[in-house]
C-alpha cells in the first residue's frame, strides 16, 4: 500500500513530496470512510485505486533513477527495503486479528479465516477470494476480518515483476520516447482485458494483479513525465491539479459497489491521481499543493498504511459483536483504528524500516522477511488446527446442517446453473417412470424447497423435474447481477427456454418460489441492488404464471421465506462458542418479513386463481423467526432454509401445495 517518505525522496525530484502525503490521506480516508458506512461516499472503495498510482509512480521513479545511474537496478536491495516497511505491521495485524478472533469467531469461522491469514501472509489472498468471488454458495465476505490484504497481495506481485519489465525495457534501449511507448502499451493492454472481464467476470478484473497492473502502469508514465522539464515548469498546474481532485471527489461521490467496476470507471480515480501528481511536480505551494499539504493529510498520510491495515478487522469484529452499530460506536471504532495505527507506526514500522542491523546489509532483511512470512503461514495453520480441535458436538451439528446440500444439489452440481449459464439443466429427482410430474421453477429460493418435495414425491412415487437457477427469478423481469455488476441477460434467456422446457413436460403442477426480498423494494433486505418497484415486480410474476396457466398448467406459488438479519447458521455457531443461547439468532418477524410483497403477490395469484402458500408459519410465530426449531437448525445463512430442516417440513408443505394433486390422483 503506501510506501514512505523515503521512499517519496527518491522519486522525481529528489525530494520529499507533500502533496503526494495528501493523497494518501486522501486514499485511506476515503476506504475507512466506505467501509464504516459513510453513505455519502459510495466510492470510498477507489482509495485503493489512488494507492495503487502512487505506488506505481513511486517506484518506477527509483527504480528509473537507479538505471540510469548504475545501468542496473540491485533488485535484493529494492525487495530488502519493501520487506521493512511492509511485512512487519501486516504480520503484526494478522496474529492480532487470529487472536481476537478466538473469541469473537465460532471455531468453524476460525478455521475458514485462518486459510484467509494463510493466504495474507504469503501475499497471495487475492487468489483465493477469486475463486471465493466465483462461488454462488460462499460464504458472505463481508465477515472475512482479512479480505482487505487482496490490494496489498496485488501491490506485492507488482513488486515482484515490474522491476523485471523495468530491465527489460532498459536492455532493449528504446530511449525515453520509446520507453514511454512499451510501457503505454502494457497499460493498454492490462486496461482493456480489465475492462472486458469487468463485464464478464467481474472478480477476474477486481483481484487478479495482470489486469489491475494498467493503474500502477499509468503511476509509471506519469513518473516519466514529471523527470521531464516541462512538467515542472508548467504554470497552469494548480488548474491541473485542481480537475485532479475533482475527478476523484466525483469517483467518491459516485461510484458505487452496485456498478460494474474496475474497468472503465476506475479510470476516474486513476487519472484524477495521476493529474494530481503531474500537475504537483512543479512543488509550488500554492492552491491544490497549499490543501494536500495541510498538517491533517500529512499526519494522516503518515498514518496511512497501517489505518488501512486495522480498519477493515476492527469494523468487522465490531460488527459482529453488535451488529447495528449506531454512531457513536463508528466514531469508537475509528478512535480506536488511529490508536492501533499510531502504536504500529511508532513502535512497529518505523523502528523496523530504519533498523541499522537490518539496513546493514540486503541479506538480513530478506531473512528477516522469510523469516516473517514463515512465521505468519505457520501460526495461521496452526490456528486452523487448533480451531478444529474446539468444534464439539454441538457445534458439528450446526455446521454439517449448514453445509448440508439440497435434494437439487446433491443430484448434480450443474441442477443449480451458475450465474454465466443461460441454457437450463433440468434434474429429475423421485420416480423417474412416474405418470405424474411435479416442476419446480425458481432461483436457489426455490432449490431449498427441492429437499422437502424430493421427499414428498419419493413418498408419492412421482417425479420430481427441477429447473433452477441462482439469483434468477421465475418472474419475467430483467434484474441485477451483484456478482456480475450489471444486468442479468443470462437470467432472461435461461428463464424463457426454462419456461418452454418444462411447457413440453406437461406437468401436473409447478411449484414456483423465488427471493422476492431481494428483487423488489422492501423494508427488510438492505443489500438489494437495483431492486424493482413492486408494480413491475408483479407484473413480472403475472406474466410467467400467465405462461404456464395458458399452457394447461396447474400452478402454485409459495411466498418468500423470512430474511434474517444475521447469518443464522454463523450466530447458532458463535452464540454456542460463547455459551449464549441460540435464541440470541433469532429475528423479529417485523423485520423478517415484508408484508407489502406479501400482499401484492396474494392478490396478484388471487386475481388469476392461482393458489398462493404462505412458508411464514413454517418458521415465524406471531413475534420472531426463530433460528432453532425442535433442535433443528433453520437457516444455513440469512436466506436460505438448511436442507435438514427443509426436509422435516415436507408434511406442512404437502397439505399445503398438493391438495388437488392428491385429490386428482385418488380419483384415478
Amino acid at each position: 500500500m503506501p510506501e514512505s517518505k523515503e521512499q517519496s525522496r527518491l522519486a522525481g525530484s529528489q525530494s520529499f513530496r507533500p502533496d503526494i502525503e495528501g493523497l494518501r490521506a486522501i486514499a485511506v480516508l476515503g476506504v475507512v470512510a466506505f467501509h464504516f458506512g459513510l453513505n455519502q461516499l459510495p466510492g470510498g472503495f477507489a482509495g485503493v485505486d489512488i494507492f495503487f498510482v502512487i505506488s506505481g509512480y513511486l517506484i518506477t521513479s527509483h527504480l528509473q533513477n537507479e538505471i540510469a545511474k548504475r545501468g542496473t537496478v540491485d533488485l535484493w536491495r529494492f525487495y530488502a527495503r519493501r520487506a521493512r516497511r511492509l511485512l512487519p505491521a501486516s504480520l503484526l495485524v494478522i496474529l492480532i486479528t487470529l487472536l481476537v478472533g478466538y473469541f469473537v469467531l465460532s471455531p468453524s469461522e476460525q478455521q475458514l479465516y485462518s486459510k484467509g491469514a494463510l493466504y495474507a501472509s504469503a501475499y497471495v489472498i487475492n487468489l483465493w477470494l477469486i475463486r471465493w468471488s466465483l462461488d454462488y454458495f460462499a460464504p458472505d465476505a463481508a465477515d472475512n476480518p482479512f479480505i482487505h490484504f487482496w490490494s496489498l497481495s496485488v501491490e506485492e506481485q507488482f513488486y515482484l515483476a515490474w522491476p523485471a519489465l523495468l530491465l527489460l525495457f532498459a536492455w532493449l534501449r528504446p530511449g525515453k520516447r520509446g520507453l514511454a511507448i512499451q510501457m503505454g502499451l502494457v497499460a493498454a493492454v492490462s486496461f482493456a482485458a480489465c475492462a472486458w472481464l469487468t463485464t464478464v467476470s467481474q472478480p477476474w478484473a477486481f483481484y487478479f494483479s495482470p489486469f489491475r497492473a494498467w493503474e500502477f502502469a499509468a503511476g509509471g508514465l506519469i513518473s516519466l513525465a514529471v523527470a521531464q522539464p516541462w512538467a515542472r515548469e508548467f504554470r497552469a498546474s494548480p488548474v491541473l491539479g485542481w480537475a485532479g481532485l475533482v475527478l476523484i471527489a466525483v469517483a467518491y461521490l459516485t461510484l458505487s459497489e452496485e456498478g460494474a467496476f474496475p474497468g472503465i470507471a476506475a479510470l476516474l480515480p486513476v487519472v484524477g491521481t495521476a493529474i494530481v501528481i503531474l500537475a504537483g511536480a512543479r512543488q509550488v505551494a500554492t492552491g491544490p499543493n497549499r490543501w494536500l499539504g495541510n498538517p491533517v493529510f500529512q499526519w494522516v498520510g503518515k498514518l496511512s498504511y497501517s489505518l488501512y491495515l486495522w480498519h477493515w478487522p476492527v469494523i468487522v469484529y465490531a460488527t459482529i459483536l453488535k451488529p447495528e452499530l449506531t454512531l457513536a460506536d463508528r466514531l469508537g471504532c475509528l478512535l480506536l483504528t488511529f490508536a492501533l495505527s499510531m502504536l504500529t507506526y511508532h513502535l512497529v514500522e518505523n523502528p523496523i524500516r530504519r533498523n541499522g542491523w537490518l539496513t546493514a546489509r540486503s541479506r538480513r532483511s530478506l531473512g528477516f522477511a522469510a523469516m516473517l512470512t514463515a512465521m505468519g503461514v505457520t501460526v495461521a495453520y496452526g490456528s486452523a488446527g487448533l480451531a478444529g480441535s474446539h468444534v464439539d458436538s454441538q457445534q458439528l451439528f450446526i455446521q454439517k446442517s449448514a453445509e448440508r446440500k439440497s435434494a437439487a444439489r446433491e443430484a448434480g452440481s450443474s441442477c443449480v446453473s451458475t450465474l454465466e449459464i443461460d441454457e437450463p439443466v433440468a434434474c429429475e429427482l423421485g420416480d423417474g417412470k412416474s405418470q405424474t410430474t411435479v416442476v419446480l421453477f425458481g432461483d436457489s429460493h426455490a432449490d431449498h424447497w427441492s429437499s422437502p418435495l424430493a421427499k414428498i414425491a419419493r413418498e408419492k412415487g412421482w417425479r420430481l423435474v427441477t429447473y433452477l437457477k441462482g439469483a434468477c427469478p421465475a418472474a419475467r423481469v430483467t434484474v441485477w447481477s451483484a456478482t456480475m455488476k450489471r444486468k442479468f441477460d443470462e437470467c432472461d434467456r435461461w428463464r424463457e427456454t426454462a419456461m418452454r422446457k418444462i411447457i413440453s413436460l406437461d406437468p401436473a403442477l409447478v411449484v414456483v418460489s423465488q427471493f422476492s426480498h431481494h428483487y423488489v423494494e422492501n423494508d427488510i433486505e438492505d443489500n438489494a441492488y437495483h431492486p424493482l418497484d413492486v408494480g413491475t415486480w408483479v407484473e413480472g410474476v403475472k406474466s410467467s404464471l400467465d405462461t404456464l396457466r395458458n399452457a394447461g398448467i396447474e400452478v402454485v406459488l409459495l411466498r418468500d421465506v423470512p430474511l434474517h438479519k444475521l447469518d443464522v447458521s454463523r450466530c447458532v455457531q458463535r452464540a454456542l462458542w460463547q455459551e449464549r443461547g441460540a435464541a440470541v439468532c433469532d429475528t423479529p418477524r417485523s423485520q423478517a418479513l415484508d408484508d407489502r410483497v406479501y400482499e401484492a403477490e396474494k392478490a396478484a395469484a388471487a386475481e388469476m386463481g392461482i393458489p398462493y402458500v404462505d412458508t411464514s408459519g413454517m418458521f415465524c410465530d406471531d413475534r420472531k423467526c426463530s433460528s432453532m426449531i425442535d433442535g433443528r437448525l433453520t437457516y444455513r445463512d440469512r436466506q436460505h432454509i438448511a436442507a435438514p430442516y427443509a426436509e422435516s417440513l415436507a408434511p406442512s408443505l404437502e397439505r399445503a401445495v398438493f391438495p388437488r394433486l392428491e385429490a386428482r390422483e385418488v380419483r384415478r
